[in-house]
């Protein structure tokens, strides 16, 4: 038996029924009552997080608490949506409530002005899962640590430019069910020949089959040990994008900002510095990162964020609805290539 994450067995009426009419058929009741049941922490109205919102809402989670203490600016309303253009200067996760809730009414959604770092412990806990963007690498490293013991479900991501990322820790042992094409047994007796004794697949039968995953903390997937035999072993299928991610994460950290397009002639020798600091530190080689990395990290992309909003909102729902194999457990988007790739640290 699969274990379920929700507190209580939520019922779903007539009228979310219809409301959630495709997605039940698509993955089931049971799923969607799993993610009818979920309550989610929401830190961060950029662009990124306007569009997880988004797509959490649509999804029919029971509650989405919206947590942002910066206010609207010019920038805000060019990246995200759901600010409307005359809320520059107001709270920015107040100023997304009403566009936020007007997309599903049947969701409580639920703003929060507060600062996430001043946040005690037990605040997060009231959650099944929590999505930080654009937080520090401290407090990321200090909720994931907190959540994972409690067996709740952390994402976390950012979009730098033309860049952006994903992380997933769903905890030591994450249960969920696959849909699978039905394999057919053989019929045919010995004399039919061998292609009659194959297996075939049944494309008009699908089977259920129940899985388990297990995910390493963000602290263990940041902390490689690039000199282990294991970790130069692989090397080869690490994206760069890793790399970068730790720069840009410094960078936050160093200026308790990312890097700003006013500021641009400044921000591009201190990455480059960073750059330099940080591929030593890890002792990997110095060349990872070529100078022509900082020309495609400044602001964040609507694209951008349409595309890495997207997969991170698709894998909280996955997660919450125990449906689908989930990314195990970078996932690194890069709008020059055009691709995404899922990328993994931790036990096998």
């Amino acid at each position: 038996m699969i274990d379920t994450i929700e507190k209580e067995d939520p019922v779903i009426s007539e009228e979310e029924a219809a409301q959630y009419d495709r997605q039940i058929r698509l993955w089931g009741l049971d799923a969607q009552k799993r993610l009818r049941g979920s309550r989610v922490l929401l830190a961060g109205l950029g662009g990124l997080g306007a569009e997880v919102a988004k797509n959490l809402i649509l999804a029919g989670v029971k509650g989405l608490t919206l947590l942002d203490h910066e206010k609207v600016s010019e920038e805000s309303c060019r990246a995200q949506f759901l600010v409307p253009v005359t809320a520059q200067g107001q709270n920015r996760a107040q100023a997304s409530l009403e566009r936020a809730q007007n997309l599903n009414p049947m969701v409580e959604v639920h703003a929060d002005s507060d600062k996430v770092e001043d946040k005690p412990d037990d605040f997060f806990l009231q959650f099944d899962a929590v999505c930080l963007t654009g937080c520090s690498r401290d407090l990321m490293v200090r909720v994931d640590q907190l959540c994972s013991q409690r067996d709740i479900k952390v994402f976390c991501g950012d979009v730098y430019g033309y860049y952006g990322y994903m992380f997933c820790n769903l905890g030591r042992e994450h249960n969920y069910v696959e849909e699978k094409p039905k394999v057919v047994k053989p019929k045919g007796n010995s004399n039919d020949g061998p292609e009659a004794k194959k297996a075939k697949i049944d494309p008009n039968e699908t089977t259920m089959l129940k899985k388990t995953s297990s995910y390493c903390s963000l602290k263990e997937a940041l902390e490689v040990d690039w000199t282990s035999e294991k970790a130069k072993a692989g090397m080869k299928r690490t994206p760069v994008d890793y790399f970068l991610l730790h720069v840009l994460l410094k960078f936050r950290t160093d200026k308790g900002r990312d890097p700003d397009p006013q500021a641009f002639a400044e921000d591009s020798q201190l990455l480059k510095q960073i750059r330099d600091d940080v591929l030593e530190a890890l002792a990997v080689r110095s060349d990872l990162l070529s100078d022509e990395f900082v020309s495609f990290c400044f602001s964040e992309m609507s694209p951008v964020c349409a595309v890495v909003g997207g997969v991170l909102g698709q894998e909280v729902v996955k997660a919450l609805s125990q449906r689908d194999p989930p990314h195990r457990n970078f996932f690194f988007f890069d709008a020059r290539k055009g691709n995404g790739v899922v990328d993994y640290f931790g036990p096998n």
